[in-house]
């Protein structure tokens, strides 16, 4: 090693160590004092515990990676943001941690924003807990998420009402590469309306355009506020290894192409009209999913594959080309495959390209529903057990075994995320026993 890399080097952890000296810590009362302070990297803000009823929320600055700008609770669970409370972030390497909305609700914003200009910011450890508006009808957004590579972890939201998507991953020119994880997202009711998705990634307008966002390890428990349980309407984007628990939805692949529904689970325990993955669009990516106990039909089958507009606008019904379904272990739905569902006079459209290899179909009333002939695809290297033969399956032959309270192939077993990892806060306790019946 040169005398001059030892001295950069040398330099360069004097620098650092003297940063992390600088660093300061603040205790703050209100939203005013968060205002007002001007912060640097590895400042820490520390909120008083207590009720903090009606203040709007700036934090902002600029961190970096390894010394971020830190505003937490003084006590997780215990710095409660009440009546019109909300909080934007605004800036880069910010993390906010321990906080708790409850008691209220927003009058326009996002309750949670993360504005266009920030950039590897962070909320954890945070709980969003009925913050209704008395209007159901009123439309606001429970967390907006703007900018690039945000994250969203080890939260717990529910008990949302009111019109309004509950979690949005807003588009721009660039892709966003924005992390949803290790979240609870807990019972939503019934909208009757749309707009009552847990998450979208994308809107129609910047459909076809890329995204890279990515949805892993959260447990959906009853989110029933519309079809579409997360509405995929942007490119390249993965929803894995999630838990959707007795959901009377879809995961939606709604606009956009080339996105991914991996190893996630569809535990339906037969509540009516729970759905499993429902595909539009081009070369979407389907495999490795748990879907069981499925009673939805058609649009909410458990692997619903859709008929489309022809020259369809953008938030319209685009065909589906070339989809690839592989390795889903299918057990007891009602409707296991549905090629071309929402056939209609102006849903003409069929799939075309389908690639449907290699899943496992047992107990299912209905195996394939042909609203439409295979066009250019194939169905080949499938396993039944508890129904009729159809061209491209088999007899199945893998001993199947219980493990961890679901079925899995003998000499493949996992443990589901939800039995080892650490979902939602950890102040407090947020998803329920998972029993599938």
């Amino acid at each position: 090693m040169t005398k001059i890399t030892v001295k950069f080097l040398l330099t360069f952890c004097f620098l650092a160590i003297l940063n992390q000296a600088e660093a300061k810590d603040y205790t703050v009362k209100n939203a005013q004092e968060i205002t007002a302070l001007q912060l640097a990297a590895g400042d820490k803000v520390i909120m008083k515990s207590g009720d903090w009823k009606n203040q709007n929320i700036l934090f902002k600055g600029n961190g970096t990676e390894k010394l971020p700008i830190v505003l937490i609770a003084e006590k997780s669970g215990e710095v409660l943001l009440s009546g019109n409370s909300t909080l934007k972030i605004e800036g880069s390497y910010l993390i906010i941690d321990g906080l708790a909305f409850a008691d209220g609700y927003s009058e326009k914003e996002a309750v949670i924003t993360f504005s266009k200009n920030s950039n590897n910011c962070r909320v954890t450890n945070t709980s969003i807990i009925n913050y209704n508006h008395p209007d159901k009808t009123f439309d606001y957004k429970w967390v907006s998420v703007f900018g690039e590579h945000n994250r969203v972890d080890h939260c717990a939201f529910s008990g949302k009402k009111h019109q309004g998507t509950l979690l949005v991953v807003w588009l721009s020119d660039k892709p966003n590469y924005s992390e949803i994880d290790h979240n609870y997202f807990g019972p939503r009711p019934d909208l009757g309306v749309n707009g009552g998705e847990i998450i979208r990634i994308g809107t129609s307008e910047w459909s076809m355009y890329d995204s890279f966002a990515k949805v892993e390890n959260n447990i959906f428990d009853n989110c029933n506020g519309e079809t579409e349980i997360i509405s995929i309407k942007s490119g390249h984007n993965l929803i894995s290894n999630n838990l959707f628990y007795e959901c009377v939805g879809t995961v939606t692949f709604r606009h956009g192409n080339n996105s991914e529904v991996s190893n996630n689970y569809f535990i339906g325990n037969h509540v009516k009209n729970t759905g499993g993955i429902r595909i539009i669009g081009e070369n979407q990516n389907v495999h490795n999913n748990y879907l069981q106990g499925l009673t939805g039909t058609d649009l909410r089958a458990a692997i619903s594959i859709m008929n489309a507009l022809d020259k369809s606008p953008l938030n319209g019904y685009w065909q589906v080309k070339n989809p690839n379904i592989s390795n889903n272990l299918i057990i007891d739905c009602k409707e296991a495959v549905v090629i071309g569902s929402g056939k209609s006079n102006l849903r003409i459209m069929p799939p075309t390209g389908l690639i449907l290899e290699d899943n496992i179909i047992i107990d299912s009333k209905k195996l394939i529903v042909f609203n439409e002939e295979l066009l250019d695809g194939e169905i080949k290297n499938n396993k039944v057990k508890g129904a009729q033969l159809q061209n491209g399956f088999e007899i199945l032959k893998p001993d199947l075994v219980k493990s961890s309270g679901i079925f899995q192939i003998k000499g493949k077993e996992r443990v589901p995320f939800w039995l080892k990892d650490i979902i939602g806060p950890n102040w407090k306790v947020f998803p329920r026993e998972i029993i599938i019946k």
